[in-house]
């Protein structure tokens, strides 16, 4: 079968008993993805950065087309959590790239007063693959140099 798009485990979470994102039902938008490893996201205070759950995954696709990493809509209500920059987007490129095998993960926020437990297996997001379109006389040559945070680096 020939790959077009899908889920790998990342480097350094070849041993972590990752599971590999599913859809739950045959009309399911989104792939559910589990945290890689134990984590607490602590109550939110001004100023504090986001807590970036790891998955343990990386995603390939052809160009063309990006992953979008949302919020689970049961988050903000039962657990407090919200995602940092609302909707996360891993380009095609960030695949394999050379700081962190493309390894993509989840930034929360926690709005409750409390602490909140996330334990390795749980359901923390969901990932769609979607296609995008460029504008006419579209001139984007850069490539990408590096993982999180890389991009105008």
């Amino acid at each position: 079968m020939e790959r077009v798009r899908g889920f790998e485990i990342a480097k350094g979470f070849e041993n972590s008993n990752i599971n590999l994102p599913v859809r739950k039902t045959k009309y399911s938008a989104g792939y559910d993805v589990e945290a890689a490893e134990d984590c607490v996201v602590p109550a939110f205070e001004k100023g504090q950065a986001p807590t970036l759950i790891k998955t343990g995954l990386k995603a390939y696709m052809p160009e063309g087309e990006y992953l979008m990493l949302c919020n689970r809509s049961s988050n903000p209500k039962k657990k407090g959590l919200v995602m940092a920059n609302s909707v996360g987007i891993i380009d095609a490129d960030y695949y394999e790239n050379s700081d962190n095998d493309g390894h993509f993960m989840f930034a929360f926020y926690n709005i409750k007063s409390e602490p909140v437990e996330i334990k390795k297996g749980e359901c923390i997001g969901q990932a769609i693959f979607q296609k995008y379109y460029i504008v006419d006389n579209d001139s984007a040559e850069g490539e990408r140099l590096g993982g999180f945070g890389s991009t105008n680096k």
